[in-house]
Parts: C-alpha cells; sequence; structure tokens
C-alpha cells in the first residue's frame, strides 16, 4: 500500500516537471520568432525608408534641373543659337573656298589642255610631212650650183635674141627651171609649216644637245672641239617649245 502512494507521487512530480518543462521551450521558441519578426520588420522598414530617400534625392535633382533650365535667361539662348549658327555658316565659307578654288584649277587645267591640243593637234602630220622636205632638200642639193646659175647676158646675146625667133631650150635650161620648181615648192611648204609653229633650227658648230641632236657617228678631228656639231645629216624641227624632230648629226670624238 505504502509502495503504491510513493510510485504515485512520483508519477505525479515527473509529469509536473515534464510540463513546466514544455512550457518553458515553448514560451523560449515563441520568444525568439517574435524577436525575429521585429528584426525583419526594422530591416524592411529600413529598406523602405532607403528607397524613400532615393525617390526624394531624383525628386529634387530633377526639380533642381528645371530650376536652371528655367533660370536660363533669353538672351543667353539666343547668343548660344547665334554661336552655333555662326559655325555653320563659317563652314560653308570654307568649304565654298575649297570648292572655287578647285573650279578655277579645272579652268586653268582645261584652258591648258585645250591650248596644247590646238597647238599639237598637227604634230604627227607634221613630222610626215618632213620627210618630204627632207626628200626635196636632197634634191635641191644635188644639183651644182654652177649649172643652175643664170648665164650672163651680153649685148650681142640681147641684140639676136631681138631680132631672131627664140629656139628650143637647152638642156641646161630646162634643169634650171626644174631646179625653181623644186625650190619654190620647197620654200611653199616651209612657209605653210612656219604657219603653224613648225620651224627648222640647224645645230652646224653647236654643243651637242641629246635633248635636240641623234649622234649618228663620231670621229675624231684635232681642229674641232670635242662634243661639238660637225655635220648635219637632216635638219631638227621644232614645234613651238616641243622637239618634233632631232637633228641627225655628226659628232667631234673626244681623242682622250
Amino acid at each position: 500500500m505504502f509502495n503504491a502512494q510513493a510510485v504515485q507521487v512520483f508519477r505525479s512530480c515527473t509529469g509536473a516537471l515534464s510540463s513546466r518543462t514544455l512550457a518553458r521551450t515553448s514560451a523560449t521558441s515563441v520568444g525568439r520568432r517574435a524577436a525575429l519578426g521585429m528584426r525583419s520588420r526594422h530591416y524592411s522598414d529600413d529598406k523602405s525608408k532607403s528607397a524613400e530617400q532615393s525617390k526624394q534625392a531624383e525628386a529634387e535633382k530633377e526639380e533642381a534641373e528645371e530650376k536652371d533650365e528655367v533660370e536660363v535667361s533669353p538672351d543667353d539662348a539666343l547668343v548660344h543659337k547665334l554661336k552655333a549658327e555662326e559655325a555653320k555658316v563659317a563652314d560653308c565659307m570654307s568649304r565654298l573656298r575649297y570648292l572655287q578654288a578647285d573650279y578655277l584649277n579645272l579652268q586653268r587645267n582645261a584652258a591648258r589642255e585645250k591650248e596644247q591640243a590646238r597647238d599639237f593637234a598637227i604634230s604627227k602630220f607634221a613630222k610626215d610631212l618632213l620627210e618630204t622636205v627632207d626628200v626635196l632638200s636632197m634634191a635641191l642639193k644635188s644639183v651644182p650650183k654652177e649649172l643652175v646659175a643664170p648665164p650672163p647676158e651680153s649685148s650681142d646675146a640681147v641684140s639676136s635674141s631681138t631680132s631672131t625667133p627664140p629656139t628650143e631650150k637647152s638642156a641646161e635650161t630646162h634643169l634650171r627651171d626644174l631646179y625653181e620648181g623644186v625650190e619654190s615648192t620647197q620654200r611653199l611648204l616651209l612657209h605653210t609649216l612656219f604657219k603653224h609653229h613648225v620651224k627648222p633650227f640647224d645645230p652646224l658648230g653647236e654643243k651637242f644637245d641629246p635633248n635636240l641632236h641623234e649622234a649618228l657617228y663620231q670621229v675624231p678631228i684635232p681642229d674641232k672641239e670635242p662634243g661639238s656639231v660637225f655635220d648635219v645629216q637632216k635638219v631638227g624641227y621644232m614645234i613651238k617649245d616641243r622637239v618634233l624632230r632631232a637633228a641627225q648629226v655628226g659628232v667631234v670624238q673626244d681623242r682622250s
């Protein structure tokens, strides 16, 4: 009987202790949860406050910018606009000057090319005619001067020519007439070339110039200056300031 009562008392004591322990743990957990809730609320409040502060700062910045824009006077705006337009005008004037200079250069080049085309258009044709002039010159040189010289007229020849009818021409007379005809043809052809600025030049005795002369051969001559022209096979021709054909010459050779 005594043992049974002791067991019941022990059980009741242990049950009371376990209930107190459970109550304490539950209170502790509740306290912890409440503390966490307070911390989270405090963090969210801080976050919302920082967001509001940033929005407020942005709003103040926008208001300051609007105030600055409002504070700009109309005169300042006009001055700024005038400077921008002046810069555009200066740029346009610079481009216009460049275009004007290019146009003037184009005009000068076109005029020079036109003048050169007009002056040197007959270069090829004139160069082909030079062969004809050379042939006529060779024909005139092949006839001795004494055969084509007019004979001296005496008083007897004059009286006989007036009293007697004219007889047939002699061979010398025919040769003289032919020579005069060839000479007239050459003179007329050279005169036509002169009108187109084609002129001959004879470099006999001059210093050899490779830009104007074409050396056919060289011969050492004691009494001649080395490098000088002593013989001209064909005269040269110029068309204005250009060489149409170089003179074909013989040059004195340097004996050293």
